[in-house]
This record gives C-alpha cells, structure tokens and sequence, in this order.
C-alpha cells in the first residue's frame, strides 16, 4: 500500500529558491506543501507542474470574535483563489492568527462564555465559502510549546469543532508532531479523528527532523493507519536533520507498506 506522500517545500534545502524545491519535490515523486504565498512567485510554481497537497489558507483574522471572522473571512477568500490558480487540494487553518516564532496572535474575547459556539459559526460560514468556491479547509492541532496560548491548538478541540461542524468542506489537518508533544497516544487520537482527517502531517519529537531521528515510531503509526483503511495523503512538514533528499528517503520508506 502507498499513501499519497507530500512535504513541506519551505522547510527543506533552505538555501534554494522555492520554485526549485517545488520542482525537486515533484521530481522525487513528492506533493508540495506551501505556508505563506505572498512571498513567492506564483507564476514560478505554476511552471514546476508540481502538486501542491496543502497551503496556509488565510493570512489574518480569528475564529470567535466579530472583527476577526470578517477578516479570516475575507483572508481565506483572497488565499482560496490562489489556492485555486495553484490547484492547492487543502487550505490549512488555525485557532488564531500566528505572529512572529509562531505566537499566537490574541483573541478577542477568547476565553469568554460561548467562544466554542462562535468559532462553530465561523467555521459554517467558512464551508459556505468554500463550497461556492468548491475548495476544502482543515483546521491544524498545534502544541503548547511551540505555539503557546494558541486557542483550539489541542487535538481534542479541534477534533470536537471539526466534528460538530460536520461538513465536508473542513477537515482536520493532524499534526502528530504536534499531538505527540502536547497529548501524546498517537494512534488512539489518529483513531479518534480518522472520520474528519483531511491530511495526517508528521515530523519526530525531538528535533522536527524526518521520521527515524527521535521518539517516534512512525514505522508503527503507519501499520496502524493502513489498518484503520487510511490511504489519504501524509505530509512531513519536518526540517532536515542532515540532508534533504536522505530525509525524504527515510520519510518514503517509514509510510511505503
């Protein structure tokens, strides 16, 4: 069984142009993840014919204020027709805007009564959007180290709004670098989700290097996902510990069953 394997072109042979990695990426057999596109020339990626699996999908704004669900609003409409132009299969959300080193930018609000309920309304007005616009959303786990603060970063939050939402126009993007730091039992979590999972993303704990240089036992979680009858797509957004492409190599044999 072979997953649809992708990986983050920004985190990889950082001294290259981005089209280039793009390009490597689709040589190797790879989907190309992207975080932010106004820093890149969109008209370099078109020409690499490569697939984008996953993009950021909004550049600003919140899930349970006013001021900010118009502005994830309109950001994610903006992003979505790049996304389109790209033919990016998934725009990636989160609880809250991230500032400089991943710090969430602060909520409105973000702890007060009913803040569930409007992230929830948010979210159905985003799925409007996007099945007019006939594009997907997944909404990203994230850590409390890395991302400290971050509102609806825990995997069973975001696995509750995705699950009471219920639509498919948002799927869970599972992160489980991010689910083994901050919860830990991987498989039962993956489990858990496996109904919404729109993309499984990893990279090893500690470090964020490809699968084989920590604690993880990603050889495992991959048995474990093809028992379950996942064959979705797997994204490493990880760095490369030593070499780029032996990254890659050890990331396509810990998911090649």
């Amino acid at each position: 069984m072979a997953f649809q394997l992708a990986a983050c072109a920004e985190m990889l042979w950082p001294e290259k142009p981005i089209h280039w990695r793009a390009a490597r990426l689709h040589e190797m057999g790879f989907g190309v993840g992207l975080w932010n596109w106004p820093a890149w020339d969109l008209n370099e990626l078109e020409r690499t014919g490569a697939t984008f699996t996953i993009m950021n999908g909004y550049l600003e704004g919140r899930l349970t204020d006013h001021d900010g669900a118009e502005m994830l609003l309109r950001s994610a409409r903006e992003t979505a027709q790049v996304g389109k132009r790209l033919g990016v299969q998934r725009l990636n959300l989160h609880g809250s805007g991230l500032g400089d080193g991943g710090i969430p930018i602060p909520l409105h609000g973000a702890f007060s009564p009913g803040m569930e309920q409007r992230a929830r309304d948010t979210l159905n007005r985003l799925c409007d959007m996007a099945e007019e616009m006939d594009v997907v959303f997944t909404l990203e786990n994230l850590n409390p180290l890395d991302h400290p603060g971050c509102p609806f970063g825990a995997t069973s939050q975001v696995l509750a709004l995705v699950s009471a939402v219920n639509r498919p126009q948002l799927r869970i993007n599972l992160d489980l670098y991010h689910t083994q730091i901050g919860e830990g039992d991987l498989i039962r979590w993956t489990r858990a989700c496996l109904p919404w999972i729109g993309e499984v993303q990893v990279a090893d704990n500690p470090g964020r290097c490809e699968p084989g240089t920590g604690e993880i036992n990603y050889r495992g979680i991959a048995h474990a996902l093809h028992d379950m009858g996942y064959d979705g797509p797997v994204g490493m957004e990880a760095f490369a510990k030593d070499d780029a492409e032996a990254a890659l190599d050890a990331f396509r044999t810990a998911f090649t069953l």
